[in-house]
């Protein structure tokens, strides 16, 4: 984990664990672990979805390109995990730009993926509980390019602060910042979004469920354990990373070097966690698709529902 320098923050300060991607000094087997197995099970799975798009067939046109487009972001998140885990248990030896650009795509791809998340389940509920098309085919593309420069322009500061630095001839690959300021407006500009996020999901799910409790589809125990489960790892693997973050710019501001020291100590774990996000959303969002079909058939969704309606939801 970053090591804190001094009590407070000076000239240049590293962060105790602003991006996922800290460094991991003196707890770095754990994440690597992590991490290493995120890129065993999540590369595979990412890419099999891309190719063979399960039972998408039966998915509206919007559906699929949100998909797609969440195997992708989470595709390119977890392509640079090697890399990541290498330096992690042997020091980074790839320079600074490497660490600024890796750091940027990282962030790029939880963003993408994060952002797509989001408007999967706002696309859902729409789709289902209004039931009718709300984006055409230019405006799905247009869509899906605001998405991405959304998470484009917000991964910047990663640019902006990630330098490398040496302590006890170990080379990391860490924010840095010139003051407490910058530092905590980097925490708040990491955190704020993702917890937006989440709170939209949540609410977009419990919203849906509400709103068609009746309904055959989901008095079925498989799609109730599918949208449960879509929630609870949602807001599990990624909460602790923002409560973290939240709790680092109390740090800051209230000048806590416990409170501080406490953040160090778990940014390297709950950033992790943020990975395995990645690897489960083939399994919540694709595959999980063709059983809830086969549902929707049995079930004769199309009484309650429209057939796209009910396909889109899942």
């Amino acid at each position: 984990m970053e090591q804190l320098s001094s009590s407070k923050t000076s000239n240049i300060s590293a962060s105790p664990g602003s991006p996922p991607l800290a460094s991991w000094v003196s707890t770095g087997l754990i994440p690597a672990v992590v991490l290493s197995f995120c890129f065993l099970l999540g590369v595979p799975g990412n890419i099999a979805v891309i190719i063979l798009r399960p039972n998408w067939q039966h998915l509206s046109g919007l559906s699929q390109s949100l998909m797609l487009n969440l195997a992708i972001s989470d595709l390119l998140t977890l392509l640079t995990l090697p890399l990541w885990i290498y330096t992690l248990l042997y020091s980074w030896t790839i320079g600074l730009v490497t660490c600024k650009l890796l750091a940027y795509i990282v962030y790029c791809g939880l963003y993408g993926s994060l952002l797509t998340v989001t408007a999967l389940s706002v696309q859902r509920y729409l789709q289902v509980v209004q039931l009718q098309k709300w984006f055409d085919r230019e405006g799905k593309k247009r869509m899906l390019v605001l998405l991405w420069l959304i998470a484009m322009v917000l991964s910047i500061p990663s640019l902006v602060v990630r330098q490398l630095t040496l302590d006890q001839h170990w080379t990391t690959c860490q924010s840095q910042f010139s003051s407490p300021a910058q530092q905590m407006t980097v925490l708040l500009l990491e955190s704020l979004p993702g917890m937006i996020s989440i709170t939209v999901v949540v609410f977009a799910y419990i919203s849906l469920h509400r709103k068609v409790n009746q309904a055959a589809f989901f008095n079925n125990p498989q799609t109730t354990r599918l949208v449960t489960s879509i929630i609870v790892t949602f807001f599990v693997l990624w909460m602790p990373y923002h409560i973290t973050n939240m709790l680092g710019v109390a740090a800051i501001s209230l000048n806590n070097d416990s409170l501080l020291k406490s953040c160090m100590d778990s940014w390297g774990i709950v950033g992790a966690l943020v990975f395995v996000n990645s690897f489960l959303n083939p399994l919540l969002y694709a595959f999980a698709s063709r059983n809830m079909c086969t549902v929707c058939q049995k079930r004769n969704m199309d009484t309650v529902v429209s057939a796209e309606a009910c396909t889109s939801q899942i």
